[in-house]
């Protein structure tokens, strides 16, 4: 068994349960593709000289990198390593890609494996050694007076929280709706947040990556010696080549510089709900327009009744009978539960005046343009000239809100599980880009309702408003046991993509079995944006060691040699 991956014992608890309990079907032990026996024992051995036994793991002790939540895997489909290395330091990190060089084994990078519902650790390609890098688990730095913080990949947003607690420091990290993950691999996967800073990869400033023939190179002012602006300023000399580092396979972030959110006098607690399924419409044409002038400066996160249900319990407690819950029992339920149909929340932060003035000009635009809904606005403010401690803000106002990590929205998976406790719950999800018209996202919204009930489930979804776009998400719940499920989710998925493409849309993120399928939407003149990638690729990774297939990218040998593709 590989060692804790966590020091919280919650989080260990529940990571070693996520994975050992989702297992259906054995593990099967692969090999890297065109590696002989006797070359990945030999590298093995060399793998192990480098980071200690224990932290090198084979065969059924990688049940904590497959997928948890993989649709095939009792179809024998199961994405798997070859084996799974985990490096404490820089130094081990380069030894561990000599190796990798001189064998032509292909690792899969992550940080905490936590991307859940987009395939989690599990790797592109059959066989390739997980290169795991929750070791490397350094807070550098957290600067209060410029409000940034420096991380290694292994850092959770949960770790840097407690940094800045324990320090008495007057920033607020952002963090998802789950704090176990990796600060790095969120924010290069361009996830996001609730506060200020939530879009993390617009929040990046300074990148220290690997590359495949383990040479270090640092990304914008970072890459002047001693620069006092390493972590400051955007503004560079040259190419920006930050954005070559997300979601990509061109080289190993190892240290991030991110921007967080000063401390602020005050903060307000806002929602909004509206009872009709059509509301949507509503919602998106009053607060695009407030998220696009700054009245509100942050992200919008907007759910309906049905995924607020997943978080409250098994879906047979709301409804026990075959297809959709029924219009009129989400009614009852919105008047039992005090939900709208669409509810959403947001905050304000900074000085109390300026936060009233802000929420007063949304309370006077909702009250001409959407009288039906219900806007609330609740505020928490320090005395005057000090900062918010964000614990003194109560459920369910802060959370997340006010930069405060939990495991939260994990047990919505269990949505669709039966009563009695049986079952295995999983996700998948279909996360558009979609322009932020209400007309536009009702279209949409519509449509994807329709794929749901077609199949006799429930439209669970959320969306994130950002100035311009939504990025709508479609979550299917299921249980990994039941045949049925699998079928249906599968069907939901590849209509909406369908209807995604006819669309123009794309994904903003990818589970690892339709990165290949996805990237194929960008096809203006021949996939020229992919072409270019891959000529960089085969410039800096030549052996094609580094996550081949992530994103689509594929490695001159995988895409040359059909005896290595026959392999994914």
């Amino acid at each position: 068994m590989p060692s804790a991956a966590y020091a919280d014992a919650e989080y260990q608890s529940t990571h070693t349960s996520l994975f050992k309990d989702s297992i259906t079907v054995p593990l099967k032990s692969v090999l890297p593709p065109g590696v002989t026996q006797y070359a990945f024992d030999a590298a093995m051995m060399q793998y192990m000289a480098i980071v200690g036994y224990e932290h090198v793991s084979q065969g059924d002790a990688l049940e904590e990198y497959i997928d948890p939540y993989e649709l095939w895997e009792s179809e024998g489909k199961r994405k798997m390593p070859s084996a799974a290395v985990r490096p404490k330091s820089i130094e081990e990190l380069k030894r561990i890609l000599a190796v990798s060089n001189e064998y032509s084994i292909p690792v899969w990078t992550f940080s905490r494996g936590k991307n859940l519902g987009y395939g989690g650790p599990a790797p592109r390609v059959n066989g390739c050694v997980a290169l795991d890098l929750h070791r490397l688990n350094k807070i550098i730095e957290v600067n209060e007076e410029y409000a940034y913080a420096v991380v290694e990949p292994g850092v959770t947003f949960t770790e840097l929280y407690a940094y800045c607690l324990k320090h008495k420091l007057k920033v607020w990290p952002s963090v998802p709706s789950l704090g176990w993950g990796s600060v790095v691999g969120n924010t290069l996967d361009r996830g996001t947040g609730f506060t200020p800073t939530a879009t993390h990869h617009q929040h990046i400033c300074g990148l220290e990556v690997m590359l495949a023939d383990s040479s270090l190179v640092r990304t914008g002012q970072f890459a002047v010696s001693n620069s006092p602006s390493s972590h400051l300023s955007k503004f560079t000399f040259g190419p920006s080549i930050e954005g070559l580092f997300l979601q990509s396979n061109l080289g190993i972030v190892t240290k991030l510089g991110i921007w967080l959110t000063p401390a602020p006098q005050a903060y307000m607690s806002c929602s909004f709900d509206m009872p009709d399924f059509e509301d949507i419409e509503t919602i998106v044409d009053v607060f695009s327009p407030l998220r696009r002038n700054g009245t509100l400066p942050n992200t919008c996160y907007c759910s309906n009744i049905v995924e607020w249900l997943g978080m409250l319990g098994a879906r047979e407690t709301f409804w026990n009978n075959p297809g959709p819950i029924p219009p009129w029992r989400l009614k009852e339920l919105q008047q039992e539960l005090g939900f709208g149909y669409w509810n959403l929340k947001f905050g304000l932060y900074g000085p109390p005046a300026v936060i009233q003035a802000q929420y007063d000009e949304v309370q006077k635009i909702v009250a001409k343009h959407a009288p039906k809904g219900t806007l609330k606005g609740e505020m928490f403010s320090a005395d005057d000239f000090d900062t918010l401690d964000p614990t003194s803000v109560p459920d369910p106002h802060g959370g997340f809100f006010v930069g405060i990590p939990s495991l939260w929205s994990l047990p919505m998976v269990k949505f669709r599980l039966p009563k009695d406790g049986s079952g295995i719950g999983a996700h998948y999800d279909y996360s558009p880009i979609i322009p932020s018209s209400g007309k536009e996202v009702l279209q949409w919204v519509t449509l994807a309702r329709d794929i749901y009930e077609a199949e006799g489930w429930d439209l669970f979804c959320d969306f994130f408003m950002h100035e311009r776009h939504v990025i709508f998400v479609s979550m299917m719940t299921f249980d990994k046991t039941n045949a049925e499920h699998k079928r249906a989710v599968n069907s939901m998925f590849f209509k909406m993509f369908e209807a995604g493409r006819k669309r123009g849309y794309s994904k903003y993120r990818s589970h690892v079995n339709t990165m290949d399928l996805v990237a194929e939407l960008y096809d203006f003149n021949g996939h020229a944006y992919r072409r270019f990638v891959e000529t960089i690729k085969d410039a800096v990774d030549p052996r094609g060691i580094l996550s081949p297939g992530k994103q689509g990218i594929w490695p001159r040998r995988f895409r040359e040699d059909e005896k290595m593709r026959a392999n994914l």
